[in-house]
């Protein structure tokens, strides 16, 4: 389409101005034309600065999230990017496309999700404009214990990518939350599906939602003091779109040597629970008081409890004692 073209005129541009009449003669149409594609790049949330007899200018504090966006700043190979505006959640959706065959590598990346899903059956708030919620399609032919590893590689990829782009530490609570400022602001979910004739695992999809910026309205009450965003109010320009690419970069790299070293040190030197007391909760059962000793290189937690026994866990969701979480 016209508007996308003069999309990447604008991007290539970045900083200067390019004219109308320059526009339409390397594109071949109008100035008319020209100018109603600017009104439909507005209308989608571009801020596009225009000056007499100077042109137009894509301003930096654009944040729209697009595919072609997405593309610009992803150098992984072998992904295939759709972004929408709104989805009923970008898990469920993935799920569908992978049973009519969606190749590994698909990637489904929504403005907003109607319906988001976290661990546990909780919903995930999703609103427009202030977050990236994509998942991935992951076909690993393996079996199920190799890819519980792949959480934890996506939890490292997402802390990496934020502190690349905010510039400021970020950490990880088991087993896959991460946080920023001690607020939570990335929840992942992973899925599987199993090919019961060969014991190995079907498919893969890797949800993973991200918090950019505080709502305008701000979190819902039962997210408050929990919930936080991992860039303030002067983000970097196209920061969704970097913020997802740097995601997919750094999540593939380390999934070519899933179960690495370095991604076991990367998680183990973010964990905020290493050496602490923790509630350790399971469904249906009572929650269970233990000191955290260790992480080992599958990503179990290694505790002792109240009294004096080591355990291993792998499975479940830990409380930080006098923390909410």
């Amino acid at each position: 389409m016209l508007k996308d073209q003069v999309l990447e005129h604008l991007w290539k541009a970045r900083d200067a101005y390019i004219s109308g009449a320059e526009l339409a003669g390397r594109l071949g149409v109008s100035r008319t034309a020209v100018w109603k594609a600017m009104g439909q790049l507005r209308a989608q949330g571009y801020l596009i600065e225009s000056v007499t007899n100077k042109g137009y200018r894509l301003s930096s504090r654009s944040n729209v999230l697009s595919g072609a966006g997405v593309e610009r700043y992803l150098k992984a190979t072998g992904l295939h990017i759709q972004v929408v505006d709104r989805v009923d959640s970008t898990n469920a959706a993935m799920k569908r496309m992978a049973a009519e065959g969606a190749p590994h590598g698909s990637v489904l990346i929504a403005n907003e999700q109607s319906a988001g899903r976290g661990r546990m059956g909780r919903s995930f708030y999703s609103p427009p404009g202030t977050g990236i919620y994509m998942s991935l399609l992951l076909r690993p032919r393996t079996n199920a214990q190799r890819a519980t590893l792949v959480t934890a590689s996506a939890a490292v990829a997402v802390a990496e990518a934020i502190e690349q782009l905010a510039g400021e530490p970020v950490q990880i609570k088991w087993v896959n939350d991460v946080l920023f400022h001690g607020r939570k602001v990335c929840g992942i979910l992973t899925e599987a599906a199993m090919d019961f004739e060969s014991g190995l695992i079907d498919y893969v999809v890797l949800g993973i939602g991200v918090n950019t910026a505080v709502p305008a309205d701000g979190f819902p009450e039962e997210l408050q003091g929990i919930a936080g965003a991992a860039f303030g109010a002067d983000p970097v320009p196209e920061l969704r779109c970097r913020l997802a690419a740097e995601i997919l970069d750094r999540f593939m790299g380390y999934y070519a040597c899933l179960g690495s070293r370095a991604c076991y040190e990367a998680y183990k030197s973010r964990s905020v629970v290493l050496g602490k007391d923790v509630q350790l909760l399971s469904p249906g059962r009572e929650a269970l008081s233990a000191r955290v000793l260790d992480i080992d290189e599958d990503f179990a937690l290694v505790v002792r409890t109240a009294d004096g026994q080591v355990q291993r866990v792998n499975a479940g969701e830990i409380s930080l004692r006098g923390a909410k979480t």
